[in-house]
């Protein structure tokens, strides 16, 4: 398995800049193609029968905007490309929100690359669900990127957060790409201090080594204990181990019609400092 097409996130927000510069390393070191889409989003306008008469106008108005924007972001990104000496890239340019147009056009691609929601920017909470929805829906895996500091190597150091569930199970084979590059990968997986000791952890573990292993990838195993919660925990070993990069499956469970994020996937979402590649 190899990365061949990358899939990144164009907007007009701040923090596109550093996810495309992250998102042309990746492609270059992997090399592999990088697709940028960046999609209008949709108008959403109150109806009354006040508005009526002008509604029409404001509309064109502002979808000649939304189209704008994202053709100069579409545009700058093919500049960028060509100045970093990205071999194959693109820009897309999609009519629809940013969510449904990042879900559908991950079907055809290996990758997806977004940015940790800024809890200091306005629309951080529309921000966040547009993460967590990319995150539960997309068939491929998301490489989320923090929102502050700067990330010039990813997957250099690797942890592997595992509990021997599909979503883990999931995750670790779709960063084998990353898993092979890596100087040195270590899984971890974590008792909850007063739980009951899982006596078949260990054995799970050897045959998950030995399976990555057989893949090309040399890693370390360990079973720690943690009085913490076990977003804090990831977090803490990830800066003890030197992390640039965190591989997790990422849960999810439905309510009504909806589905949402587990508690400790949407806590290391929120406090990450470091990037997270996630699978559901």
């Amino acid at each position: 398995m190899t990365y061949r097409s990358l899939l990144v996130l164009l907007d007009q927000a701040p923090l596109c800049a550093a996810r495309s510069q992250a998102a042309m390393r990746l492609a270059k070191a992997l090399d592999c193609h990088l697709v940028g889409v960046a999609p209008t989003g949709l108008i959403d306008l109150p109806v009354t029968a006040d508005a009526a008469s002008s509604l029409a106008d404001f509309a064109a108005l502002a979808w000649d905007t939304l189209r704008d924007q994202a053709e100069r972001a579409a545009d700058h990104f093919r500049d960028e490309c060509r100045a970093a000496g990205v071999k194959s890239c693109e820009a897309v340019i999609d009519e629809s929100d940013k969510a449904p147009s990042l879900v559908r056009h991950a079907h055809c691609s290996d990758l997806t690359v977004l940015t940790q929601a800024d809890p200091a920017a306005p629309g951080h909470r529309w921000a966040q669900d547009l993460v967590e929805q990319v995150v539960l829906y997309s068939a491929r895996p998301t490489l989320i990127l923090p929102c502050a500091g700067r990330f010039d190597s990813i997957g250099t150091h690797v942890m592997v957060a595992w509990d021997d569930s599909r979503e883990s199970a999931r995750a670790v084979a779709d960063a084998l790409p990353l898993l092979r590059l890596a100087e040195h990968v270590v899984v971890v997986s974590w008792n909850e201090a007063g739980a009951i000791e899982d006596k078949t952890l260990g054995p799970r573990l050897e045959a998950l080594h030995r399976w990555l292993m057989w893949q090309g990838v040399s890693a370390d195993v360990r079973v720690e204990t943690t009085g913490i919660g076990i977003a804090d925990a990831m977090l803490s070993r990830a800066a003890d181990l030197s992390a640039d990069l965190i591989v997790m499956g990422a849960y999810g469970h439905a309510r009504w019609a909806e589905r949402v994020l587990g508690g400790a996937t949407r806590g290391l979402l929120a406090s990450m400092t470091i990037p997270v590649l996630m699978s559901h």
